[in-house]
Protein backbone atom coordinates (compact mmCIF):
# COMPACT_ATOMS: atom_id res chain seq x y z
CA UNK A 1 0.00 0.00 0.00
CA UNK A 2 2.80 2.38 0.83
CA UNK A 3 4.40 1.74 -2.55
CA UNK A 4 1.12 2.41 -4.38
CA UNK A 5 0.53 5.63 -2.46
CA UNK A 6 4.11 6.71 -3.20
CA UNK A 7 3.77 5.88 -6.89
CA UNK A 8 0.37 7.43 -7.56
CA UNK A 9 0.24 10.14 -4.86
CA UNK A 10 -3.57 10.39 -4.78
CA UNK A 11 -5.41 13.36 -3.30
CA UNK A 12 -8.19 11.08 -2.10
CA UNK A 13 -8.77 7.38 -1.46
CA UNK A 14 -12.31 6.14 -2.06
CA UNK A 15 -13.42 2.85 -0.54
CA UNK A 16 -16.57 0.80 -0.52
CA UNK A 17 -17.94 0.57 3.02
CA UNK A 18 -17.69 -2.99 4.29
CA UNK A 19 -21.06 -4.61 4.84
CA UNK A 20 -21.46 -8.30 5.45
CA UNK A 21 -24.46 -10.38 4.58
CA UNK A 22 -23.43 -14.02 4.61
CA UNK A 23 -19.72 -14.63 5.11
CA UNK A 24 -18.44 -13.00 8.29
CA UNK A 25 -14.91 -14.31 7.69
CA UNK A 26 -14.70 -12.56 4.32
CA UNK A 27 -16.12 -9.36 5.80
CA UNK A 28 -13.51 -9.41 8.56
CA UNK A 29 -10.64 -9.80 6.08
CA UNK A 30 -11.97 -7.06 3.84
CA UNK A 31 -12.51 -4.83 6.87
CA UNK A 32 -8.94 -5.38 8.02
CA UNK A 33 -7.56 -4.61 4.55
CA UNK A 34 -9.70 -1.47 4.35
CA UNK A 35 -8.41 -0.41 7.75
CA UNK A 36 -4.81 -0.72 6.57
CA UNK A 37 -5.58 1.39 3.50
CA UNK A 38 -7.41 4.01 5.56
CA UNK A 39 -4.66 4.22 8.19
CA UNK A 40 -1.88 4.53 5.64
CA UNK A 41 -3.74 7.15 3.61
CA UNK A 42 -4.84 9.16 6.65
CA UNK A 43 -1.30 9.03 8.05
CA UNK A 44 -0.15 10.80 4.88
CA UNK A 45 -2.89 13.41 5.09
CA UNK A 46 -4.84 11.90 2.19
CA UNK A 47 -8.60 12.35 2.35
CA UNK A 48 -10.41 9.01 2.78
CA UNK A 49 -14.04 8.63 1.70
CA UNK A 50 -16.34 5.64 1.98
CA UNK A 51 -19.44 4.80 -0.03
CA UNK A 52 -22.04 2.15 0.67
CA UNK A 53 -22.51 -0.55 -1.96
CA UNK A 54 -25.93 0.96 -2.75
CA UNK A 55 -24.41 4.42 -3.28
CA UNK A 56 -21.85 2.95 -5.68
CA UNK A 57 -24.48 1.05 -7.66
CA UNK A 58 -26.79 4.08 -7.75
CA UNK A 59 -24.03 6.37 -9.00
CA UNK A 60 -22.77 3.98 -11.68
CA UNK A 61 -25.83 2.01 -12.79
CA UNK A 62 -28.61 4.37 -11.71
CA UNK A 63 -30.10 1.63 -9.54
CA UNK A 64 -28.99 0.93 -5.97
CA UNK A 65 -29.78 -2.77 -6.24
CA UNK A 66 -27.94 -3.37 -9.54
CA UNK A 67 -26.27 -6.76 -9.85
CA UNK A 68 -22.58 -7.37 -10.56
CA UNK A 69 -23.15 -7.81 -14.28
CA UNK A 70 -25.00 -4.50 -14.53
CA UNK A 71 -22.16 -2.75 -12.70
CA UNK A 72 -19.58 -4.37 -15.00
CA UNK A 73 -21.52 -3.28 -18.08
CA UNK A 74 -21.93 0.29 -16.88
CA UNK A 75 -18.25 0.58 -15.93
CA UNK A 76 -17.39 -0.68 -19.41
CA UNK A 77 -19.72 1.91 -20.96
CA UNK A 78 -18.65 4.84 -18.77
CA UNK A 79 -14.95 4.17 -19.29
CA UNK A 80 -15.32 3.22 -22.98
CA UNK A 81 -13.62 -0.12 -22.40
CA UNK A 82 -13.57 -2.78 -25.14
CA UNK A 83 -14.93 -5.40 -22.69
CA UNK A 84 -16.40 -5.47 -19.19
CA UNK A 85 -13.70 -5.36 -16.49
CA UNK A 86 -12.79 -8.79 -15.27
CA UNK A 87 -12.78 -10.13 -12.63
CA UNK A 88 -15.94 -8.47 -11.28
CA UNK A 89 -13.89 -7.09 -8.36
CA UNK A 90 -11.99 -4.92 -10.88
CA UNK A 91 -15.31 -3.47 -12.02
CA UNK A 92 -16.27 -2.88 -8.39
CA UNK A 93 -13.04 -0.94 -7.75
CA UNK A 94 -13.57 1.18 -10.86
CA UNK A 95 -17.20 1.72 -9.84
CA UNK A 96 -16.10 3.11 -6.46
CA UNK A 97 -13.80 5.57 -8.23
CA UNK A 98 -16.59 6.55 -10.63
CA UNK A 99 -18.95 6.97 -7.68
CA UNK A 100 -16.52 9.35 -6.03
CA UNK A 101 -16.25 11.40 -9.22
CA UNK A 102 -20.05 11.47 -9.48
CA UNK A 103 -20.38 12.82 -5.95
CA UNK A 104 -17.31 15.09 -6.13
CA UNK A 105 -16.65 16.17 -9.72
CA UNK A 106 -13.73 18.53 -10.35
CA UNK A 107 -14.71 22.09 -9.40
CA UNK A 108 -14.72 23.39 -12.96
CA UNK A 109 -17.18 20.71 -14.07
CA UNK A 110 -19.76 20.90 -11.28
CA UNK A 111 -23.23 21.94 -12.43
CA UNK A 112 -23.99 25.54 -11.57
CA UNK A 113 -20.36 26.49 -11.12
CA UNK A 114 -18.07 28.37 -13.41
CA UNK A 115 -15.04 26.57 -14.69
CA UNK A 116 -11.65 27.67 -13.49
CA UNK A 117 -10.32 30.00 -16.15
CA UNK A 118 -7.28 32.20 -16.06
CA UNK A 119 -7.95 35.94 -15.95
CA UNK A 120 -9.13 37.22 -19.30
CA UNK A 121 -10.41 33.82 -20.48
CA UNK A 122 -14.07 32.99 -20.80
CA UNK A 123 -15.30 29.78 -19.26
Amino acid sequence: MRQLLDEFAPDVVALERVLFQVNVRTAMGVGQASGVVMAEAAGRGILVTEYSPNQVKQAVAGYGAADKRQVQTMVQTLLALPAPPSPPDAADAAAVALCHVAYHPPIGTRPGRQSLATPGERS
